[in-house]
């Protein structure tokens, strides 16, 4: 089987992005998890205080929230620029 038929192929197309997507989430969480460690964790201890679990959690939270922000902006920038080149395309 050569490289062409392989990515003729929507299943395995949708499953290496799939695969892509999983990949890229873990990688977020884990770059939440190192800085939201660095910033939260005084010393460790066999269990968390509240006021770090509260660090954890707001922290993380922001992550998420600012994420969120970015992803829609992106979202409403492609909108903006399909529109206008839609518009173009008519003229």
């Amino acid at each position: 089987m050569d490289g062409k038929a392989a990515s003729a192929d929507p299943q395995l197309e949708q499953f290496i992005e799939m695969a892509s997507q999983n990949l890229k989430i873990h990688q977020r969480a884990r770059e939440f998890m190192e800085v939201c460690w660095e910033k939260c964790m005084d010393k460790p201890g066999p269990k968390l205080d509240s006021r770090t679990d509260a660090c954890f959690a707001n922290c993380v939270e922001r992550f998420i929230d600012t994420s969120q922000f970015i992803l829609n902006r992106l979202e409403q920038t492609q909108l903006r620029s399909r529109s206008a080149f839609s518009d173009s395309m008519t003229d």
